[in-house]
């Protein structure tokens, strides 16, 4: 696949976080993003890191797609003057539309949302439903305690140990643009 096609869904916080470089790590995504060519999908929020995201990604001059359910447009902000804007009725077709017009996932720090995101997508992958990337970026070691729990789930005879294969951890956005341009080439 060419780089410059390339769509890379973005999960992550709806809120800055307590780091700031949380922030400044995705608004170099989204430079990142706009810089090789390839399109944003996200969560259509302008708060927190999906906002920062988005907004550096337009800045840079990058095309976005945006993914929104009615029941959040207010709580996130939903972000109208993206390339494409689209309203859900839910979370699942949220999330199935997110998915379905995404080529990679990267998985910035983030809450409850983006665990769920994360694991989706993981656990769909360790079934052999897609064999998209799954990047974690782990901002100064957030997701740490993930990767200990995704061992401890090995370790207890609840996966394999080729789980852990299916994601791959980059500590910054210049690791991960290398690592994107090598998956998506």
């Amino acid at each position: 696949m060419s780089s410059a096609t390339a769509s890379v869904c973005v999960y992550c916080g709806s809120r800055f976080g307590a780091d700031p470089a949380y922030r400044e790590e995705a608004t170099a995504l989204g430079a990142a993003l706009a810089e090789e060519g390839w399109r944003l999908v996200y969560g259509a929020g302008d708060v927190g890191l999906m906002g920062a995201v988005a907004n550096a990604t337009q800045n840079a001059g990058g095309e976005t797609f945006g993914v929104i359910p009615v029941h959040l447009l207010r709580h996130e902000v939903g972000k109208r003057d993206l390339s494409a804007f689209i309203v859900t009725e839910n979370m699942h077709e949220r999330k199935k539309v997110m998915f379905m017009n995404s080529d990679a996932i990267v998985v910035l720090p983030g809450g409850a949302g983006s665990l769920d995101e994360f694991f989706e997508v993981l656990t769909w992958r360790q079934l052999g439903l897609h064999d998209k990337p799954v990047f974690l970026l782990n901002t100064n070691g957030y997701w740490e305690p993930l990767i200990g729990l995704v061992d401890h789930v090995i370790a207890q005879g609840f996966a394999e140990a080729s789980l852990k294969g299916y994601m791959a951890v980059v500590p910054d956005v210049p690791t991960l643009a290398a690592s994107l341009r090598a998956a998506l080439s």
